[in-house]
């Protein structure tokens, strides 16, 4: 693949945030070294932390873990869809409705980590197999353009974000 970051016209503004987040041009080797910070953090998280939520009516650890399951899942549908071409537009996604249905709560810390693991490997063997022209193909999702370049770091920047709250406001 061309080693890119993406220009600000392959996103909505909304991502900026996470793709800041991100250092390099290369959304693959981005998310292998996200994949390193991920395992480290994600194994401190002891099972009495769970349940924790950092104020009243924000989500529990495990809920955050469950979300951050649910929304790399999407993003790497996403990314799939545009990247074989498919030009049906894609719908979003109310993050909290889907938080409230998942039940991640009534798993375990462990549980869930294993999931979002196993969910990043399969992110990671989907984005190294792309053919080097797929990566500028873009499509619409949730009423706004998107490339699976910028997707690669959305990816990598939203797993940041959310490791950066479980680190300043969970204390894990």
């Amino acid at each position: 693949m061309l080693a890119q970051r993406p220009e600000a016209t392959e996103y909505p503004q909304f991502y900026g945030k996470y793709v800041a987040l991100v250092t390099g041009d290369d959304p693959v080797t981005a998310l292998r070294a996200e994949t390193d910070h991920l395992h480290r953090v994600l194994d401190a998280i002891p099972e009495s932390k769970g349940s924790h939520a950092y104020a009243e009516g924000k989500w529990t650890v495990k809920t955050l873990l469950g979300h951050m399951i649910d929304a790399e899942r999407i993003f790497s549908y996403r990314a799939l869809r545009l990247s074989r071409g498919d030009a049906t537009p894609l719908p979003g996604f109310e993050e909290n409705d889907y938080a409230k249905a998942a039940g991640s709560d009534a798993r375990t810390v462990a549980d869930l980590v294993a999931e979002l693991k196993a969910v990043r490997a399969s992110t990671l063997l989907l984005l190294a197999s792309l053919p080097a022209d797929a990566w500028a193909r873009r499509g619409v999702v949730n009423k706004g353009e998107v490339s699976v370049r910028a997707l690669g770091f959305i990816m990598a920047g939203h797993a940041r974000h959310h490791l950066n709250i479980l680190n300043e406001r969970y204390g894990t």
